[in-house]
């Protein structure tokens, strides 16, 4: 059973989830499965478990296989230990996979097959098993085999040719954006995929690419490539779509303004005791704008120089223009609508009685319910005995299967 109590957030309730991830898309992926009530089992390599384990900011966690890599997207899940080098580690597989309803992986392709455990087998012994096969480039093409990293997606996706200014690019994005895309394509096809099932009884195969999880969160910079023929450019901080819309100099800090709207606009200009501006011919339309975007910017910049961007920020919204601060990290989880949100979980911390764990749950609120994990990341094979025995093994038969090097 999950160890999650049941709730109106938990949409997944009753959907068990086998997660045969490593590192970040898949077990991203899975993770947001669990934080909407699913049952995620992580099975993992006897003796050494997610590579993620080994990831993060603390050395010394990361020396316990609790690094905060892994730490960040495992708490709710339960730990199973199988070797699938092992003919009775594959028949626990076997076993579990028959019992669940959805299975995650993100072998290269083919792994599985060549273990004697890929879909087609799996589908034997479970017809109603939805089977989600993450990877860099997909399961067919000509860079199937290719080992795939984050960074190498986003190169090959084109995202990092439109990032930075003319000078500063090509730039990859500061965070694994294509890992993160790439897991949430996949929780949501499998989602999809357990709404048809309901209805044909039927499992299914889901392929997720990376490359084309990042391509499609392009927006666009593709569609204006596929349709209008116009080449992407480097605009920095800048919106290409309209102006005045980027990050601006204040007296104090950055500030993100998106006066997108002819409206906005002209507020803004009110706001900044500048409303000349909105009459100028360089500026008095949406083209204009622009076409004389720098000049723009030099005028409005003037004016915010009189006020920081904590202060010229609530001014703004109460006028209805768009505009925030650029926040670090702390500030970002410290911002007050992250609070009242309930976005952060705060959980026991494995192995550590005395420190508390804080992660992040899901940005979606079910029934007005702050959907997160209600259990800790778990340590390597933690649930190893609790979940052979939900499968039906003796105590004899676990004890056999760990002195086999099977579990």
């Amino acid at each position: 059973m999950s160890p999650r109590p049941s709730g109106p957030g938990n949409l997944l309730e009753g959907v068990r989830v086998l997660d045969l991830t490593n590192v970040l898309a898949g077990p991203f992926a899975a993770y947001q499965l669990g934080n909407l009530g699913a049952d995620v089992v992580k099975v993992e390599i006897p003796g050494a478990g997610d590579l993620a384990r080994q990831l993060g900011a603390d050395p010394g966690l990361n020396q316990e296989r609790l690094g905060a890599s892994f730490l960040a997207q495992n708490a709710g899940k339960r730990s199973l230990t199988v070797n699938l080098k092992s003919p009775r580690g594959r028949e626990v597989l076997l076993r579990s996979a028959a019992e669940a309803d959805v299975l995650v992986e993100n072998f290269r392709p083919g792994v599985l097959d060549r273990l004697g455990v890929g879909w087609e087998r799996l589908r034997e012994a479970n017809p109603r098993l939805v089977y989600c096969a993450i990877s860099g480039f997909g399961q067919e093409g000509p860079l199937r085999d290719r080992p795939a990293y984050d960074q190498i997606v986003q190169g090959l996706s084109g995202m990092m040719s439109v990032t930075g200014t003319a000078e500063s690019g090509p730039l990859r994005a500061g965070y694994p954006v294509a890992d993160t895309l790439g897991g949430m394509a996949a929780a949501f096809s499998i989602a999809a995929a357990l709404v048809q099932r309901d209805r044909t009884g039927e499992g299914v195969h889901l392929d997720v690419s990376m490359l084309e999880s990042a391509m499609t969160a392009m927006g666009w910079v593709v569609s204006n490539q596929l349709i209008a023929g116009q080449e992407p450019k480097r605009v920095g901080n800048d919106n290409f779509t309209a102006a005045p819309s980027g990050t601006f100099s204040t007296g104090d800090g950055l500030l993100n303004i998106a006066a997108n709207e002819q409206r906005q606009f002209a507020a803004l200009c009110r706001v900044v005791e500048r409303p000349e501006l909105a009459a100028d011919p360089r500026f008095a339309e949406r083209g204009d704008r622009k076409a004389h975007r720098q000049e723009l910017t030099d005028e409005l910049e003037k004016a915010l120089a009189a006020r920081s961007a904590k202060e010229w920020e609530p001014a703004l919204a109460e006028a209805g223009v768009p505009a925030a601060c650029v926040l670090t990290v702390p500030e970002a989880l410290g911002n007050e609508q992250v609070a009242a949100r309930n976005f952060i979980h705060d959980l026991p911390f494995p192995e550590h009685p005395d420190r508390g764990l804080r992660v992040l749950g899901s940005p979606v609120r079910v029934a007005g319910e702050a959907a997160g994990p209600a259990t800790p990341p778990p340590t390597l094979g933690e649930h190893t005995d609790e979940l052979l025995a939900e499968l039906g093994y003796s105590a004899e038969e676990i004890t056999s299967l760990r002195e086999g090097g099977a579990v």
